[in-house]
């Protein structure tokens, strides 16, 4: 399928870039961005430790630059509720689902996935991270994958973050990501390739679980479009490099990447130990996520949230800018195949229950969603007049 250049990126395999299919979401549109010229050396503050390399010239040059984020005002709540569950419980697929009814959200412990798998991809992504800006910029900007700073997205949101946008797919690669990979290509490219298998085998198990939680037939009815070689997936690692300027903005926070759900099926986050990570509550209360840098986060994105007929709701969420101390995430982002129809599951539905969405395909979905700004309730476009939406 050959699509116009704006809207030809889709489906892209994990390291080589190709023009035929839409760009990835994760706020992964965020990746579609043309980067403005923001990679400057005043796009950072002053880093007090020596491997942090983003140096600003002067106080007032970051501030200049950070008028052009959002603020928000402190949360003091740090959230004590988060839903826990061990992968190896045999409640897990109950707990699950109702982590997933409540919050669209939980943390993930005994997972699987080897500890040093995440501390030498950490390792790794910081050395990319550390590189003088105009090494870093070689692989960039994103079109949609390789190099990102500040900008997210096409519409105008920023955000206190450099990031690293690469496809799951390992049949195809990149040549952004092949700049990515020059300064250390065995071992980079092998901490990438060993997290991200790993990732998606426990990703898989996760969803079957659910998929039994919630007594979806056939049980793999999730995870095969996660598994498809056309899926849709990419992976990101995002630093947010500390702003010791934030007290000079009158004690609000910094948004290091504004508030927005997740368009694909699951999306499962881990980050080193530096806070930052918010969800909004149904009540519309934002709090502090307790970081965990032994354990994953997952998210119910929003095309489970139409799969499931709104039972399980996408959670919207947001990251803060620390003063002191960086963040590094890395976020695995399990989408369909582009051609996939987002429709809830046969076998989720009640007698006589009606779809509360119209009927659309992942890509029509991207289309859309491309279009919007980060922080836009891009399911209301998909909406039944009628249905009672499951709304925001």
């Amino acid at each position: 399928m050959i699509f116009m250049h704006a809207l030809s990126y889709l489906h892209f395999p994990f390291f080589v870039f190709k023009y035929h299919q839409f760009p990835p979401l994760h706020y992964p549109f965020s990746s579609i961005c043309l980067c403005f010229p923001l990679f400057s050396s005043s796009f950072f503050p002053p880093f007090k430790r020596k491997e942090e390399t983003m140096v600003v010239h002067s106080q007032s040059a970051a501030l200049d630059h950070c008028s052009l984020i959002k603020t928000c005002k402190p949360t003091t709540s740090v959230f004590k509720g988060i839903p826990v569950v061990d992968l190896r419980d045999p409640e897990a697929k109950t707990l699950i689902v109702k982590a997933c009814e409540e919050y669209g959200f939980f943390k993930l412990v005994n997972h699987g996935v080897p500890m040093e798998f995440f501390t030498r991809l950490e390792a790794e992504a910081l050395k990319f991270f550390n590189l003088p800006q105009s090494d870093k910029d070689k692989a960039g900007p994103p079109d949609p994958f390789g190099y990102g700073v500040k900008k997210i997205g096409s519409n105008g949101d920023v955000g206190w973050v450099e990031y690293l946008l690469l496809n799951t797919n390992p049949q195809i690669t990149s040549l952004k990501s092949l700049t990515v990979f020059r300064e250390t290509p065995e071992i980079f490219r092998s901490a990438v390739n060993d997290y991200i298998q790993a990732v998606k085998r426990m990703t898989f198990e996760v969803v079957e679980l659910m998929a039994d939680g919630l007594k979806i037939e056939p049980r793999d009815a999730l995870s095969r479009l996660l598994r498809d070689e056309k899926s849709d997936s990419c992976f990101r690692l995002n630093h947010y490099p500390p702003c010791p300027e934030l007290q000079a903005l009158g004690g609000r926070n910094l948004i290091g990447f504004g508030e927005h759900t997740d368009p694909q099926i699951i999306s499962v986050l881990r980050s080193n130990n530096t806070s930052g990570l918010q969800i909004c509550l149904r009540d519309k209360t934002w709090v502090s996520v307790p970081p965990d840098q032994t354990s994953f986060f997952i998210n119910v994105g929003d095309a489970l949230q139409v799969m499931t007929n709104g039972r399980l709701r996408s959670v919207r969420h947001r990251v803060l800018a620390e003063s002191m101390r960086s963040r590094v995430s890395m976020i695995y982002f399990g989408g369909p195949p582009l051609s996939e129809k987002i429709v809830p599951l046969a076998s989720l539905m009640a007698k006589g229950e009606e779809s509360l969405y119209e009927e659309f395909t992942w890509w029509e979905y991207k289309t859309s969603a491309y279009k919007s700004r980060l922080g836009d309730y891009r399911l209301g476009l998909f909406e039944k007049k009628t249905g009672g939406a499951a709304g925001q």
